[in-house]
């Protein structure tokens, strides 16, 4: 999607511009390490499920900046430099700061959360036995790119060694702010071809995502990480709006 009237590469603000160059920078290094050293980053900073043997309270914030490929990236980079950009002009750079890590915190408690409601479900269906088991060697299993014959052992092991990684929940908040700011404001969309308002294209992504994160709960898109952005984007532009700070 574009903006009608100038061009958005105008006058990039620093937030945007050094979260981009410092997610970029993180997806190189995961490339270089990867293919030289056999290290990945993204077992490292990406963030695991909270009562995983490899999860670590600062994933909460690293996840943020790794990414899965070239493609992921540059979408997430898109969205932030495309919307995040004029948020960051209107807020000033620190407001936007707080917002951006603010909202990403957000997607990472309420897609842990719901990760905590799969495990227990699942659980539900082992044996004690069986649980012992994924939480002693599942690991070790995983790390030797196997995992358990058993539905529900695997599907726990899954959830435990797969890591989550990405900047979408916060940008899925910017994106959220600026349709709250900027209803109005005509987005041109690429597939398909037509304009809708900031406000209408906001509120039926935020409605695909609430769809997808119940009916494709098994793929790979952390979906309520997308939601958890855009809700605590919500609440926190709600706090502000009671302290009376007036935005334009």
């Amino acid at each position: 999607m574009s903006f009608s009237g100038n061009s958005p590469f105008q006058n990039m603000p620093p937030v945007v511009k050094n979260l981009i160059i410092i997610n970029a920078i993180m997806l190189l290094a995961t490339f270089v390490l990867g293919s030289t050293k056999g290290i990945d980053l993204n077992r490292i900073f990406g963030l695991f499920y909270f009562e995983s043997p490899l999860f670590k309270p600062f994933q909460l914030i690293t996840h943020m900046f790794m990414h899965g490929g070239i493609a992921h990236l540059f979408f997430n980079m898109f969205a932030l430099f495309m919307f995040g950009r004029v948020l960051e002009q209107v807020w000033g750079s620190k407001r936007f700061f707080i917002y951006y890590f603010f909202t990403g915190l957000g997607a990472a408690i309420l897609h842990s959360f719901v990760n905590y409601i799969e495990a227990q479900s699942i659980m539900s269906s082992l044996l004690p036995e069986q649980i012992a088991l994924v939480k002693s060697e599942g690991t070790a299993i995983f790390m030797q790119g196997k995992n358990y014959a058993h539905g529900g052992m695997a599907a726990l092991n899954a959830l435990y060694n797969i890591p989550t990684v990405g900047a979408s929940g916060a940008v899925f908040g910017v994106l959220l702010a600026f349709g709250m700011y900027f209803p109005n404001t005509q987005l041109m969309l690429l597939f398909p071809p037509i304009p809708i308002k900031a406000k209408y294209f906001v509120i039926g992504y935020g409605l695909i995502e609430l769809y997808l994160g119940f009916t494709q709960s098994n793929s790979n898109v952390a979906h309520f990480a997308h939601l958890g952005g855009m809700l605590f984007g919500f609440i926190l532009i709600k706090i502000w709006q009671k302290q009376k700070n007036k935005f334009y």
